[in-house]
């Protein structure tokens, strides 16, 4: 057996190439299974021979041969096996031929292909990201689970359905073309930003920090889309006042509660860097114009000196893109800051029919919020507890039951 410290270091160089590994495998057999057994073979084999003989000078192309060998002699056992990933293969081969390897001898990246396999709308929703966490990020699956608070049982269950349905459908491991790479794009976004919000609603960083990264692998695989600078903005923006949310007490805090000098500016430098990026050359898309507004927020020194008014007005933009009541929701909040938690209540009570905000924990917050600020204090306790009846995780759920605590001092 290696070293624990040896072993630790192999499983980081692994962790790194992982997501190229696997992408080179799933274009050589068509098989994402097959590609993830052989993988782990490979590293397993890694394992016992890196510590003893050194890594090796191109730890990918090392993984990549052992992997193929094994794929092989897998192959070579089952014929069954071998004669459905030859048709699985034909198909493959249709969209092109495989790319040259890299020019310092690793891996080519593939990993474009399984983006937009992984966040294909033929899965379910819940599928894809897990799936995306499991062969992009290299997260196991009882590491999965943990990040959606689900059990182990469960998500094996959830991955093995989405790898049933990518066979069962034939889900082809490729990039779309030009005219479908716009209706498909919005989709892998999502499920990165889907990741990003689950990780920083339940203060995981690790998540969170996760689906950053991420984000900065698809932006280097499509740096002419103006959309994936705009996501990782958003995300930068926004993950730059992480070590200011969290109190003494490990509770979250209001961003009006926030210590600013704790943000990493040198994250929302690059943030705002991309978001001009974002929003020059064209119309600007959603995730480009919520990189501007967090831009604002990160900019100013405090909540009322805040840019209220160009925010509500990018808000406005935002509604005209995706109309939604979450953003509607939204624009309601900013309202309320420049014009007056009155103005902002009326408005939040004229989206009380939307059924999407119904089990919203951010809406009947957000009612509070405002309730208390009127000093309409029963009022505002009623909405709170409705709130924490609805809230999913323990750190939103802490938050707000501190909030609804000041509320019955005050009232």
């Amino acid at each position: 057996m290696p070293e624990p410290d040896a072993r630790a270091s192999v499983e980081a160089i692994f962790r790194e190439e992982r997501g190229l590994l696997l992408a080179a495998l799933v274009r050589r057999f068509g098989d994402l299974d097959l590609a993830e057994e052989v993988a782990s073979d490979a590293i397993e084999a890694a394992l016992v021979h890196w510590p003893v003989r050194g890594v090796p000078p191109s730890p990918g192309a090392w993984l990549m041969t052992t992997a193929r060998r094994k794929a092989v002699d897998r192959l070579r056992r089952d014929r069954a096996y071998a004669a459905r990933l030859a048709l699985l293969q034909v198909e493959a081969e249709r969209t092109g031929p495989a790319p040259a390897p890299a020019p310092d001898g690793g891996l080519p990246d593939e990993r474009l292909q399984l983006f937009f396999t992984c966040a294909h709308p033929a899965l379910a929703a819940e599928d894809r990201a897990a799936l995306t966490l499991r062969c992009l990020a290299g997260l196991t699956t009882p590491e999965v689970a943990r990040a959606f608070l689900v059990p182990t049982a469960t998500m094996a269950k959830r991955i093995v359905r989405a790898k049933h349905r990518i066979r069962e459908a034939r889900i082809p491991f490729r990039v779309p073309g030009p005219d479908e790479l716009p209706a498909r794009l919005p989709g892998v976004l999502q499920v990165l930003y889907s990741i990003f919000t689950e990780g920083y609603a339940a203060a995981r960083n690790d998540l969170a920090e996760e689906a950053v990264r991420l984000a900065r692998i698809l932006r280097r695989l499509l740096p002419d889309e103006r959309e994936t600078a705009g996501l990782l903005a958003l995300m930068l923006l926004t993950h730059a006042r992480n070590a200011a949310r969290v109190g003494a007490d490990g509770g979250l805090l209001l961003l009006e509660e926030q210590d600013r000098s704790r943000w990493d500016r040198p994250l929302i430098e690059e943030g705002r860097r991309l978001a001009e990026e974002a929003l020059t050359g064209g119309a600007p898309g959603p995730y480009g114009v919520q990189a501007a507004i967090a831009a604002l927020h990160d900019e100013a020194p405090d909540v009322p000196s805040t840019d209220w008014p160009q925010i509500v007005a990018l808000y406005d933009v935002l509604l005209a893109l995706t109309p939604s009541p979450v953003v509607a929701l939204n624009r309601a909040a900013a309202v309320a800051m420049r014009d007056g938690p009155a103005a902002g209540l009326a408005l939040l009570d004229g989206l009380a029919g939307e059924p999407r905000l119904r089990g919203y924990h951010p809406y009947a917050a957000a009612r509070a919020d405002l309730l208390r600020r009127l000093g309409r204090f029963p009022e505002a306790a009623a909405a709170y507890r409705e709130a924490l009846d609805l809230a999913e995780t323990e750190p939103e759920r802490a938050l707000i039951r501190r909030l609804l605590d000041a509320v019955g001092t005050s009232g």
